[in-house]
């Protein structure tokens, strides 16, 4: 299938590409290529192939969340630049540059 300039064009301002005369060109050539493939693979019977979420099996690679002891507030506290208490102190993003802690 071959796009025109003026598909190409469309779908740049419709995806907010601004591209350059060489960049269209480059484009209508790269985008009717893939245009080509999805058509010859349409071209497939797939009446006998069960359909696939992934083409892998899927498992859950995650440990079971559960509940653990947090760290202690000093341990999590020890390289913070400067605190407040038991809480990391960050300049103020209104009018002044001291530390706030909430």
């Amino acid at each position: 299938m071959s796009l025109s300039l003026d598909d190409i064009r469309k779908v740049a301002r419709l995806a907010r590409l601004e591209l350059s005369e060489a960049d269209l060109v480059r484009m209508q050539g790269q985008l009717s290529a893939i245009l080509d493939y999805v058509a010859q693979l349409n071209e497939l019977d797939t009446a006998d192939v069960e359909p696939l979420a992934h083409p892998l099996p899927i498992q859950n690679v995650f440990r079971p969340d559960e509940p653990a002891p947090s760290l202690p507030p000093a341990a999590a506290l020890q390289n913070a630049p400067a605190t407040v208490g038991d809480y990391f102190a960050v300049p103020a993003v209104f009018d002044t540059d001291e530390p706030v802690s909430h």
